[in-house]
């Protein structure tokens, strides 16, 4: 039996300034979530809190952001990707492979 290959990976969100902090925490949770449930595991978290965007995004200048390292199989990251995307809350992310 072949071990499933896992890569290290950085995810930076930028959530809506007008998120509270329970909320943004909410968010930040279920998107570990989807890490865990496609098979990866939650390195660490550093929430960046409120910052000024280089060029309006949905009309707002300030964003909650958000870095996550984790680390996942090649194959679970589109997956994640396609949850991100869908998710109303999150106004832009990115995922790198470290």
């Amino acid at each position: 039996m072949v071990a499933e290959l896992t890569r290290e990976y950085e995810l930076v969100m930028i959530l809506s300034p007008e998120s509270t902090e329970e909320e943004v925490s909410g968010i930040v949770e279920t998107v570990h979530g989807f890490i865990t449930d496609g098979g990866g595991s939650v390195g660490e978290h550093d929430n960046w809190g409120l910052r000024r965007l280089a060029y309006p995004l949905n009309k707002f200048r300030e964003g909650n952001y958000s870095l996550t390292n984790f680390e996942s199989s090649p194959a679970a990251i589109e997956e994640l990707e396609n949850n991100l995307q869908a998710s109303q809350d999150i106004m832009r992310y990115l995922v790198t492979r470290k």
